[in-house]
């Protein structure tokens, strides 16, 4: 069994409604099974629902090669649409474009927003996924096309507030009546059905090798302190999980 959506980590045991709880399939491993309820559901319900990718949509996903932006390339491709990926160091460009990105920004290296305007022609993309914040969220909203989305869905270089908030007029008026929606999984998972028909999903596409999920490391729950480091520098590619 697994689960996700509970305040409960780091135990042995937990106690969880059942409507959140999943039957894992004897053919998939337990590490897999845990990559795919956190990870998997949100690039899942990000792709899928809150913005339903078409074979006529083009995206950009940050962090394409972070553990959710993995899963998240290789959903969007088997929706049709075109997708660009930002990426930090040297060694991830390779793990998106082996995913089937169509562009790999370097965002250190280039002005990514400049990028996506000169891939698009100027036009921009229908939809930005977000989940680097304060850093690039004001070039993000840039990269939109008129009335385009801007999905901010997590924070790794810190939450948009303060300086890095957003000016209504100059960031979404004036970009092209663009719109920005900060969603959160849990309303998105609401009940036993859209939960099922996630992980379902999921499951059946690992099954037959039309999906993988990237596991960078496992560690004991006594180094849980060097796993929260590893994931505070931004250097990994794939889940990390603790063994209990």
């Amino acid at each position: 069994m697994s689960y996700c959506l509970g305040f409960h980590s780091y135990a042995e045991f937990a106690v969880v409604p059942a409507w959140k709880v999943v039957k894992v399939p004897n053919s998939i491993p337990a590490d897999v099974a845990v990559t795919c309820m956190v990870n998997g559901q949100t690039a899942y319900y990000l792709t899928n629902i809150l913005f339903a990718l078409k074979p006529e949509h083009t995206c950009l996903i940050h962090a394409g090669a972070g553990s959710v932006g993995q899963i998240m390339v290789q959903l969007a491709k088997k929706r049709g649409a075109t997708v660009l990926t930002t990426v930090g160091s040297a060694k991830k460009p390779d793990i998106s474009e082996r995913l089937g990105a169509d562009v790999v920004i370097k965002y250190r290296d280039v002005d990514f927003q400049k990028a996506v305007m000169e891939v698009t022609d100027g036009t921009g993309v229908d939809v930005v996924y977000d989940s680097v914040g304060a850093a690039t969220i004001k070039e993000s909203l840039a990269c939109l096309r008129r009335r385009g989305l801007c999905v901010l869905y997590g924070a790794a270089s810190g939450p948009v507030e303060g300086d890095a908030g957003i000016a209504p007029m100059p960031d979404l008026a004036e970009n092209g009546s663009v719109f920005l929606t900060r969603p959160n999984l849990a309303h998105y998972m609401t009940n036993a059905f859209e939960v099922q028909r996630c992980a379902q999903t999921l499951f059946g596409k690992y099954s037959i090798d039309a999906l993988e999920f990237a596991i960078d490391r496992t560690f004991d729950l006594a180094d849980a302190a060097m796993a929260h480091e590893a994931l505070e520098t931004r250097s990994t590619t794939g889940k990390l999980l603790l063994r209990i």
